[in-house]
């Protein structure tokens, strides 16, 4: 059996009760921060636990497996697989977008060489199965009933054993947040139900909590997973554990995580301050149709932590995943600057509009802001509940860029507000704000499936499937999927300032990557 200590891919095993894994397929460039969050509850506990990146050291298993190299492309991206992988962790690449390109392109080539025996396209941030959908409870079940189908299997099988024949742990946590996870996890749950039949299986996670939010929901997954958690996990596990909530607050413990081979030139260090959203009155907004609420924590506990994880291990990149970074925890920022680049979402707010405040974001380490603008139409936000305007969008754009902070802007099309001429207008202010536009995210408007904003709106299904989180409707004005997909191909993106930014964003890890080549190349 192959060590993975020997290959780089693992930390010295602690003595466990619970093990914690992260499933394929997500980016593997920073570690799990939900993950972490539970580990720094469960080691107040002193609950012995162990923790497995099974994305990260699943996709780099599939690295190392033969490829039957029958084209140009293939050839190439095998010959120089070992080197793209390495150069994806050196500040170097970062300076070269072509190369970069190159070598992520590259890397995802191989991944779906690989793959495709198994009826699977597979990339860095992608999984789809050519048969099964992450829609149906049915084919997830399918999933977990043949694991051997999965191009992961035999990671899986290896990687698993070992770790049973160390311990056999009580309880196995399972962290599901994006359906190019579904079908992966579900087999690798069917596996462990083979391997470990007794084990009680607790399975939680972003997309669990949006299954969980449905109104209808009946669970189709009773008798393979024993638990199923909405939300933070802290609070639910210990109730599982039957522990006493704490009574301080516990810092996430990245630790096991450290010394992991993430493509990023350096450790990214994901935290989360909240979780909801602060303004929480957008129109449509998922957060909100599943009824999740704003819950920070107090600014003081996460400098605390921050400085504490910092100074335990110095990242290259902070990474703040708040849906908006509140504006109390930005001036704390200020006030106490953490002494790395971070970034993070933020709203448009008065205190942006203050070039002095952005000049102290960026004295503060700030290295680029997301932001979801989603309407260059004034009538659009208003209709949306966006709470911002125009010429304080404008104002704060030019700010940031002043002050040498780069912006990543969010687009939304087709929303129920939006015809082709609020379009245009979007398309209009890219261009005249082009200068201060670091990055664009183009995203088409899905309605979410559950919740009081679409009651006025004719709806149908939008995917088949038992699971799925977004509804078809029909736009009161004609303006429908297909119509913004052709305004965006042939107006929005062959405008040539506005090819200029598309051009820059990093293919694959997008806004996860773009801080490191603004900190490279300033644009």
């Amino acid at each position: 059996m192959t060590s993975y200590k020997e290959e780089g891919l693992a930390y010295e095993p602690w003595f466990f009760t619970m093990l914690l894994i992260n499933p394929p397929v997500v980016r593997p460039c920073e570690p799990p921060a939900g993950i972490a969050k539970l580990l720094g509850m469960l080691g107040k506990h002193t609950v012995r636990c162990r923790v497995l990146d099974a994305n990260l050291e699943g996709l780099m298993h599939l690295l190392k497996c033969p490829v039957e190299a029958d084209d140009t492309w293939s050839t190439r991206a095998s010959r120089h697989l070992d080197s793209n992988v390495s150069a994806l962790s050196h500040p170097d690449l970062y300076k070269h977008r072509d190369r970069y390109r190159r070598a992520v392109n590259d890397i995802d080539r191989i991944l779906d060489q690989v793959a495709l025996s198994h009826g699977v396209h597979l990339g860095l941030a992608n999984y789809q199965d050519l048969t099964l959908s992450p829609l149906r409870s049915l084919d997830l079940i399918r999933a977990s009933e043949q694991p051997e189908r999965s191009p992961f299997y035999g990671y899986f099988m290896e990687r698993l054993s070992s770790i049973f024949e160390d311990e056999e742990p009580s309880i196995v946590g399972i962290s599901l947040n994006y359906l190019s996870q579904a079908i992966p996890t579900f087999s690798m749950i069917g596996l462990i139900r083979k391997l470990c039949p007794d084990v009680r299986l607790v399975l939680g996670g972003g997309l669990v909590t949006s299954w969980l939010s449905n109104p209808g929901w009946n669970n189709p997954f009773d008798g393979l997973v024993d638990d199923m958690v909405a939300g933070p996990g802290e609070k639910p596990l210990c109730d599982i554990l039957k522990l006493s909530p704490l009574d301080a607050h516990a810092s996430p413990d990245y630790r096991p995580f450290y010394e992991m081979p993430y493509l990023s030139p350096g450790f990214v260090l994901p935290y989360s301050a909240s979780s909801g959203c602060y303004w929480n009155r957008c129109t449509f907004c998922p957060e909100k149709a599943e009824g999740n609420s704003y819950s920070p924590l107090p600014v003081d506990k996460s400098i605390s932590d921050i400085e504490g994880l910092v100074d335990s291990k110095s990242p290259s990149l902070i990474h703040f995943l708040d849906n908006a970074m509140s504006p109390a925890l930005l001036t704390a920022i200020i006030d106490n600057p953490p002494g790395i680049p971070w970034y993070g979402f933020a709203r448009i707010t008065r205190h942006l509009i203050d070039p002095d405040f952005c000049r102290s974001l960026q004295g503060s380490g700030c290295v680029m802001l997301k932001i979801g603008l989603e309407s260059g139409d004034q009538g659009v936000l208003d209709a949306l509940n966006k709470g911002i305007k125009l010429e304080e969008t404008s104002m704060a754009l030019k700010n940031l860029r002043d002050a040498g902070i780069g912006t990543y802007v969010y687009l939304l099309f087709g929303t129920p507000s939006e015809t082709y001429r609020e379009a245009k207008n979007t398309l209009d202010y890219v261009v005249e704000h082009h200068k201060y536009i670091g990055y664009l995210n183009l995203a088409i408007f899905n309605m979410p499936a559950y919740g009081p904003d679409a009651e006025d709106l004719e709806t149908e299904d939008f995917y088949s499937g038992d699971l799925t989180l977004y509804r078809q409707f029909r736009h009161p004005e004609g303006w429908d999927r297909k119509r913004v997909r052709t305004f965006l191909d042939r107006e929005f993106r062959r405008t040539s300032k506005i090819q200029t930014i598309l051009r820059r964003d990093p293919p694959v890890f997008t806004s996860n990557h773009a801080p490191f080549f603004f900190m490279s190349t300033g644009e």
